[in-house]
């Protein structure tokens, strides 16, 4: 789902740093979004699971996988791994918001990870998959706060989901990227990544109240 403009920058950023190594992370995305488009970061555990899930809802064009949150420059998943770099696993989502807003991304989102479940994600633990939502301006904000308030109730503990800044994304090492598609018959994609779709699946065809 990577469109060709993307992946030309990526290769781009990635032959200008002769430094990083062939296993390290891109450099910052700071790819400009098209003329009708917008960009969401959310970070619900392992992005393998957030990107297949936002893969499949209609109005998005394209799913990155990467790293932000952090105090560490152009880290790669080994050190994002450690859980020291304080960077969380996330994703960006290009979205048309003529035809899918920044709610129905939220919905999603809440619908198919735990938000009250702090710094861990079924057997995955560490503040790397931290439930957080980095939004962009204040817009973002408020609608994130506003969300949260109005779905508080519907669970039985308290949503711990993180309303962060967005600081530089560094996309993740090529071989992360469309992970699921790629990689369907792998044990986590089989065992974790592929209840996650399907939730999303049956959620997405339910298509409940339009929340924007």
């Amino acid at each position: 789902m990577k469109s060709i403009f993307r992946v030309s920058l990526l290769l781009t950023c990635f032959f200008a740093t002769a430094t990083v190594t062939s296993q390290a992370a891109d450099a910052p995305n700071e790819s400009a979004t098209g003329p009708s488009e917008k960009v969401a970061t959310l970070a619900g555990g392992c992005f393998w699971c957030t990107e297949a899930v936002f893969e499949r809802m209609e109005g998005v064009n394209d799913v990155v996988s990467g790293y932000i949150g952090g105090n560490t420059a152009n880290p790669t998943y080994k050190q994002v791994l450690t859980g020291t770099t304080n960077h969380a696993e996330a994703v960006e989502i290009y979205y048309d918001p003529d035809k899918v807003c920044f709610e129905e991304l939220l919905s999603l989102f809440f619908k198919t990870h735990d938000p009250t479940s702090l710094n861990k994600q079924g057997a995955d633990e560490g503040t790397q998959y931290r439930s957080s939502i980095f939004y962009h301006d204040d817009e973002e904000k408020k609608a994130a706060e506003k969300y949260i308030q109005s779905i508080a109730s519907d669970f039985r503990r308290p949503i711990v989901t993180k309303l962060e800044k967005a600081a530089k994304f560094y996309p993740a090492e090529e071989y992360h990227q469309d992970y699921f598609r790629k990689n369907p018959n792998a044990s986590y994609c089989r065992a974790v990544v592929a209840k996650k779709v399907r939730k999303a699946n049956n959620v997405l065809k339910r298509k409940e109240k339009d929340p924007c």
